[in-house]
């Protein structure tokens, strides 16, 4: 089953001291750590590491990738083919982003969720940039009102953009669970 993914927007590539400050970050909350590639890793997260007690009896341990993606760094094609329908985010941002995070959950349960926001949020005090993360109509309002929040698109597909605290302050609402 697939789980939750949230994506950091970034105005450049992340600096190879950063990506390695990820990586350690990564081994330091993760019971098994595999690096595919220079920037892309398999994990399976230690959900009390990211600070996590409430695992409503799942497994302490979720698995996850993360993955950087843009020009010299991961799947710029990928990249490209995730960003084609996001135009517009220069006047959103401020930037158009040229490079992304994501982070994948494997699983979609309640923690899963919780987790994937948690290590987003941490990798974001890292690298910079805005969280993407896609609502359900539903949500619009509850997040618009949340501290870190940038922006939240209106229509059919809402999107909120915002900042690690952001991210943080919306993992901490009660049923909090992402869309996608």
């Amino acid at each position: 089953m697939s789980g939750p993914v949230l994506t950091i927007e970034l105005a450049k590539a992340v600096p190879h001291t950063v990506v390695q400050q990820i990586r350690e970050l990564l081994l330091r909350s993760s019971a098994r750590f595999e690096e595919k590639r220079f920037g892309e890793y398999d994990l399976s997260v230690d959900v009390g590491s990211l600070g996590i007690t409430d695992t409503e009896g799942i497994d302490g341990r979720r698995p996850i990738m993360v993955s950087l993606m843009g020009p010299d760094v991961g799947d710029k094609a990928t990249f490209d083919a995730e960003h084609v329908d996001q135009g517009g985010q220069q006047h959103l941002l401020g930037f158009t982003p040229t490079h992304a995070v994501n982070v994948i959950a494997f699983c979609s349960s309640a923690v899963d969720h919780v987790v994937t926001a948690v290590l987003t949020a941490a990798i974001m005090d890292l690298t910079g940039g805005v969280a993407n993360a896609e609502l359900a109509a539903d949500q619009v309002a509850i997040v618009a009102e949340l501290p870190g929040v940038i922006v939240v698109t209106p229509g059919s597909w809402p999107v909120a953009y915002g900042s690690a605290e952001f991210l943080r302050a919306w993992a901490e609402q009660p049923g909090f669970r992402l869309l996608k």
